[in-house]
């Protein structure tokens, strides 16, 4: 690696207010604010309005939404079939 050209890397904490859960991990993300962790060391910490702890798709509560039969709907307007090509054509 070139020195100078990378940004340090250094650990923080993400808080998810949503779920009220923190992790800490390697960023190179700042901030001003500073949290104690665990382990009795200070690190800076970031808000997230949403992480892998909140969000639906993590959690298990998406739904697929098709309540009004929209993939039946696209097929009846569109499904006409293109006629066969040759293969040699």
């Amino acid at each position: 690696m070139r020195p100078g050209i990378h940004p340090v890397s250094r650990p923080v904490v993400f808080r998810d207010r949503a779920a009220d859960v923190a992790f800490l991990t390697r960023s190179t993300a700042g901030s001003d604010r500073t949290v104690e962790w665990e382990d009795g060391v200070t690190y800076p910490v970031i808000d997230v309005e949403i992480s892998s702890a909140s969000h639906p798709f993590h959690t298990g509560t998406s739904r697929v939404l098709d309540t009004e039969g929209r993939v039946e709907r696209f097929r009846r307007r569109y499904g006409r079939t293109a006629p066969a090509r040759s293969r040699h054509s």
